[in-house]
């Protein structure tokens, strides 16, 4: 299946504070808030939601396509992707200008404030998927990015009929609320957190029966509680696969949306997708850094069968593993 995963790219600035936000907010001074916090360490990750996904995906078998815009600072980067197996090949550098930048500062309780930077990434509303020149791709992963470019990529994979997957996350606080029912209305799947699927249902005057209706897969994440799949009629309820440890969690979506969609590629069924999906997850949080897990796809079946039990539907994912190490030799 060829895959094209659209969105943010992005360096990660992460930030550790030694204690708890909430003990530093006073509720009725919310309208005069100012708050500075003396952080413990930070460091620099490569980030963005397009490509934390594909990492993921990687990792799990497939080559997904990136496409996107980046700064001049990026060269490094890529070729880290490409060692990997991510085709940057569409990825494209903007002269002047920084790649996009996320600063996330996380405490004791893995609350997160964050800030993004958009920087080159700005430039995508004029980068078109019409300019993918290797033919009708099978689907298109539509995640956080440039408000323009995401609208558009909408009605691009309408116009060509292309399946596509609508991850507004983030910028589920920033898109109006027309453009998000642009996106949920003609999604083949969506993807949301618990908060993020009340603001799209606020924002967007739909219902959350109404949005089951219209899009064949919806995907709400739970954090802890695992995640809840509604399907063909049918609501799947997946259980979180507990971490050895809790490093950071910036990215956990991420990787719960690559280990899905590369079940979904397979063709396995939707509690398998889902289980991949938490099982990814719990790789991400016990390294800091969206994209520094890392394991064989032996090692990923192996564990997902202590957690989930044995499946044979992963044979799928062994035996792809096995035919592309043959292609590729």
């Amino acid at each position: 299946m060829k895959t094209i995963c659209t969105g943010s790219i992005a360096y990660d600035y992460l930030m550790t504070f030694p204690g708890h936000f909430r003990e530093h907010i006073v509720p009725d001074r919310l309208d005069s808030i100012s708050l500075s916090f003396l952080v413990d360490s930070m460091v620099r990750q490569r980030g963005g939601v397009a490509t934390n996904i594909a990492y993921t995906m990687a990792l799990l078998g497939d080559r997904p396509i990136v496409f996107g815009t980046v700064g001049e600072d990026f060269e490094e980067y890529r070729q880290f992707l490409e060692s990997v197996g991510v085709d940057t090949r569409y990825i494209r550098v903007v002269p002047g200008v920084f790649t996009a930048s996320f600063f996330a500062n996380t405490d004791l309780d893995n609350n997160q404030i964050c800030s993004f930077y958009p920087g080159a990434m700005t430039y995508a509303r004029d980068f078109s998927l019409m300019e993918f020149r290797e033919g009708i791709p099978d689907l298109v992963i539509i995640s956080p990015n440039d408000p323009v470019a995401m609208d558009r990529y909408v009605e691009e994979c309408k116009a060509l009929g292309v399946r596509y997957f609508y991850d507004p996350s983030q910028q589920v606080v920033r898109v109006s609320g027309e453009e998000l029912r642009r996106g949920v209305e003609g999604a083949f799947g969506l993807f949301v957190n618990e908060y993020e699927f009340e603001l799209l249902q606020k924002h967007t005057g739909l219902t959350a029966a109404a949005i089951c209706a219209s899009v064949p897969l919806v995907v709400v994440t739970l954090g802890a509680k695992g995640a809840v799949i509604y399907a063909e009629g049918k609501e799947f309820r997946i259980q979180a696969v507990k971490p050895t440890h809790i490093a950071d969690p910036t990215g956990v979506g991420d990787a719960f949306r690559a280990g899905f969609i590369r079940g979904f590629q397979l063709g396995l069924d939707w509690m398998t997708c889902g289980q991949m999906g938490a099982l990814a997850a719990a790789y991400c949080l016990e390294r800091k850094g969206p994209q520094s897990h890392a394991f064989t796809r032996e090692e990923f079946v192996q564990r997902f069968r202590q957690n989930f039990g044995d499946n044979d539907a992963l044979v799928i994912l062994l035996e792809d593993s096995i035919n592309m190490t043959r292609r590729n030799t």
